[in-house]
C-alpha cells in the first residue's frame, strides 16, 4: 500500500506506544511522513523512533505524554507546536476499556475512562483546531468503536465514552466543513492488541469472538489509506457495521435477539 499523500506530512499520534497507535505510525513512516509519537512509555518510545529512522528517511519525534492529565497535554502539545509549522493529521487513538457490570464498577475506573477517552481526546484535539483552522487544511482522525454504536452488557461506561467520541466527532465535522479539515470516526469491532488485558481479565470475552477479532495491522492499513480524504467513517468489519444499523432501526428487536450472544463478556 501506498499512500502518496502522506509523503513529508506531519502526523501525530496518541496512544503510539503499542497496538493500532504503532502500527498506524510505521505505515506512516513507510509512506514517508513525519511522526510525533505520544504515550505514557517513553522508553518503548524511544525504541520506535529509533527502528523508524533507522528503517525509512523520516523524523520521528517522541514524547511522554498522559492524555489524561489536561496540563500535561497543553504543555506537551504547545511544546511540539512551537517546533512544527503545520500539523497534517491527528490521530487520537489512546484509550482503554474495562468491562463489568454496572453495579460493579469502581468509580475511580469510570472517571479514568472518560479522562482518557473522551476529556483527553478533547483535550489534544482542541490544542490543534486552532493551527488547523488557519492553515484550513488537516485531517482529525478520532478511534472510536463498534461500541458507541452498540451498547453491550458488562461495557455499559466503555460504551458510554465512545457514545461521546462519536457525538463530539460528528459535531466537530460540521464545524469544521468551512476550514477544509476533514473529522473522522473509526469503528473497529474487537481488535486483537493488549487493550483485553485490562478490559477481559477473566478472558470469557476473548474466548467468545477470537475467531472475529481484526489485526492491529489490517485496521491501521484502512485508517492510513484513508488519510488527508474526506472520509466520514470507517467501520471494520463490514458485517459488524451492519449489526449496528439493524440496531439504530429496530433496537428492541436486537436487543432480545442479540442478548445470549452479547451476554457473553
Amino acid at each position: 500500500m501506498t499512500n502518496k499523500r502522506l509523503n513529508n506530512k506531519n502526523i501525530v499520534i496518541t496512544g503510539a506506544s503499542s497496538g493500532i497507535g504503532l502500527s498506524i505510525a510505521s505505515l506512516c513512516a513507510e509512506n514517508g511522513a513525519n511522526l510525533v509519537l505520544l504515550a505514557r512509555r517513553l522508553d518503548q518510545l524511544e525504541k520506535i523512533k529509533q527502528d523508524l529512522e533507522g528503517r525509512y528517511s523520516v523524523n520521528v519525534q517522541v514524547y511522554k505524554l498522559d492524555v489524561s492529565d489536561t496540563k500535561e497535554v497543553k504543555a506537551v502539545f504547545s511544546k511540539l507546536l512551537g517546533e512544527l509549522s503545520t500539523i497534517d493529521v491527528l490521530v487520537n487513538n489512546a484509550g482503554y476499556g474495562i468491562f463489568r457490570a454496572a453495579h460493579e464498577v469502581e468509580m475511580g475506573d469510570v472517571k479514568g475512562m472518560f479522562d482518557v477517552n473522551v476529556v483527553g481526546l478533547i483535550a489534544c484535539t482542541t490544542m490543534v483546531l486552532p493551527l488547523m483552522r488557519q492553515q484550513r487544511k488537516g485531517h482529525i482522525i478520532n478511534i472510536a468503536s463498534q461500541a458507541g454504536k452498540i451498547a453491550t452488557p458488562k461495557s455499559s461506561v466503555y460504551s458510554a465514552t465512545k457514545h461521546a467520541v462519536l457525538g463530539y466527532t460528528n459535531s466537530l465535522r460540521m464545524e469544521l466543513s468551512d476550514f477544509n479539515v476533514s473529522v473522522t470516526a473509526v469503528n473497529p469491532g474487537p481488535i486483537e492488541t493488549n487493550f483485553f488485558s485490562i478490559a477481559d481479565e477473566e478472558g470469557t470475552y476473548v474466548k467468545s469472538v477470537k475467531r472475529y477479532m481484526l489485526t492491529p495491522d489490517f485496521v491501521a492499513r484502512k485508517v492510513v489509506d484513508r488519510m488527508l480524504t474526506k472520509t466520514r467513517e470507517i467501520n471494520l468489519p463490514r458485517w459488524m457495521n451492519a449489526g449496528s444499523i439493524l440496531f439504530a432501526l429496530f433496537p428492541g428487536l436486537f436487543e432480545r435477539a442479540g442478548k445470549k450472544v452479547l451476554n457473553k463478556k
